[in-house]
């Protein structure tokens, strides 16, 4: 069967819309997941990343930093079913890239050939997505795990420019931004100019709040603004749309590709890589 990738392309497009979830969209829970999916590299053991969708797995999907992804996989199960050559590691982390640049975001360069592992055997241990109740120095050691350096961090916690929290996910609630379904660096700029709040919200939780409530920011949000190194991205990337937009998409397009050791053909050999690395 030919792969056409503008098939699948549409197919996400045409259901990015929907009444019935959070604002109206599902493009912030597509990109989630394509980012959770990625996040767990570990650029030491070269063990995590996308290669493998290994969330397919319970021991991955039940890590607690993975709460309400259940719902971005089961929104792309028809795509699956109804382009069953495409591996789910490429679908999500192509859902992700399209969703971004539907909601007014940039083009993020993607390439396919990722696969999708048969077991369990490769699921990374859980506790490697980063916790948001912490500060920057937990920030950096998650990061700086995956291999990016203090731009990279703030330019891909930009991300924040859409969706919103869900109490009964990660405890925190509502949105960062008033128009959670468009990418923007609106982000940057309410981070810098709204006066933050620090309280506690419905379930409890710490977290930061504009005065009248519509809006929040989570601790590690926060830690960019008193980390001297991360503020002069977020003044930068507050003042620069195109300059963040460009710095986003370069560091998406790394992210997604975290766990991906392509052979001459492009196709992405993780067991391969895993038999390199016994040899060594």
């Amino acid at each position: 069967m030919a792969q056409d990738y503008q098939a699948v392309k549409a197919a996400i497009l045409a259901i990015l819309k929907n009444p019935d979830y959070d604002d109206g969209s599902i493009g912030p829970v597509l990109v989630r997941l394509a980012w959770h999916a990625s996040g767990t590299y570990d650029v030491k053991s070269q063990t995590g990343g996308s290669n493998g969708s290994t969330m397919r797995f319970q021991l991955e999907a039940t890590d607690s930093a993975n709460n309400g992804l259940n719902f971005a996989r089961q929104f792309l199960e028809p795509i699956k079913a109804q382009f069953p050559w495409i591996s789910y590691a490429d679908l999500w982390t192509f859902a992700g890239v399209v969703a971004i640049e539907a909601m007014n975001g940039p083009k993020i360069p993607w390439k396919p050939g990722r696969i999708d592992d048969d077991d369990d055997s490769y699921v990374p241990k859980n506790g490697r997505l980063p916790d948001a109740a912490q500060g920057a120095a937990h920030i950096r050691s998650v990061f700086y795990r995956m291999g990016f350096n203090d731009q990279e961090i703030v330019a891909l916690s930009g991300a924040h420019n859409l969706g919103r929290c869900h109490p009964d996910r990660s405890g925190f609630e509502g949105p960062w931004v008033p128009s959670p379904t468009r990418f923007s660096n609106t982000y940057f700029k309410l981070l810098l100019h709204e006066e933050w709040k620090r309280g506690k919200n419905s379930v409890g939780v710490e977290q930061y709040n504009t005065e009248d409530g519509d809006l929040m920011m989570l601790p590690t949000d926060m830690s960019l603004l008193s980390d001297p190194k991360f503020r002069v991205w977020v003044d930068k990337y507050a003042q620069d749309k195109n300059l963040f937009f460009k710095d986003f998409s370069a560091a998406f397009a790394k992210l997604i590709e975290l766990g991906v050791i392509r052979g001459p053909d492009g196709v992405a050999l993780r067991k391969y890589a895993v038999a390199v690395r016994a040899r060594m």
